[in-house]
């Protein structure tokens, strides 16, 4: 019988609430904490940039991060933002390919770290856990595509709508209420989840906020009528 110290068992927790291992059993989930170790990052720290080698996969415990890809102009574009429960870098687990974005922390975060090596160590001894995470990052990948697909027969409305409903769903699910949800967020990083201009973005946030769905401010913004977002997505 597998004895698990209090650390472990926070671990457990943690990674059940992950989608890629939601199908694993909690035997082979404490498999994976037992090789986990935890990371703290101050607000603003780079994790890994862009190019750098893959060698290590994150979860969130607390605080936010975001991934970003530069453009040699200096230009960047935000990708994905990450909150507790999210997995970044998960592509780790399985080579030690060069990244291929660069995460960035908007404030000071907890994770657990999973090193590359250790993982591949451990699935190659359990090949039932590779099998189930294999299946779980290929349902994730069409997920994403089908997501892609959407996005780009919506119009711009329905695009900023759409990241403004699953920024709403984040900050619910880490407490906050079913009205007056504060994003903490700029025009320009909505403008970019959407795939956007920001001129675009900040015209369509005008119109919500003269029909009171929602109130700015500067890096922030409050959605004070988080059902009413459904009337722009289609």
């Amino acid at each position: 019988m597998r004895v698990m110290t209090t650390t472990t068992q926070d671990t457990v927790q943690l990674l059940v609430r992950v989608p890629v291992f939601g199908a694993l059993g909690e035997e082979e989930i404490a498999k994976i904490a037992e090789v986990a170790v935890p990371r703290r990052f101050a607000g603003g720290e780079v994790i890994f940039r862009e190019g750098d080698e893959s060698d290590t996969c994150y979860i969130v415990r607390s605080g936010h991060a975001r991934a970003i890809r530069e453009h040699s102009d200096g230009r960047s574009i935000t990708l994905a933002n990450f909150g507790p429960g999210d997995i970044f870098g998960e592509l780790a687990m399985f080579d030690s390919e060069r990244r291929s974005a660069t995460v960035e922390t908007l404030d000071a975060m907890e994770a657990i770290a999973i090193l590359g090596p250790d993982m591949r160590r451990l699935l190659g001894l359990h090949s039932d856990i590779a099998v189930k995470l294999v299946i779980a990052l290929g349902r994730r990948l069409r997920e994403t595509n089908e997501r892609l697909t959407r996005q780009s027969f919506q119009t711009v409305q329905s695009r900023v709508a759409s990241v403004l409903a699953q920024l709403v769903s984040a900050a619910q699910s880490e407490g906050a209420g079913e009205i007056d949800v504060l994003i903490t967020s700029t025009q320009a990083n909505l403008a970019q989840l959407a795939g956007s201009s920001r001129e675009s973005a900040s015209r369509f946030l005008a119109v919500l906020e003269r029909a009171g769905i929602i109130s700015q401010g500067r890096g922030r913004l409050t959605v004070h009528d988080p059902a009413a977002l459904e009337r722009y997505v289609f």
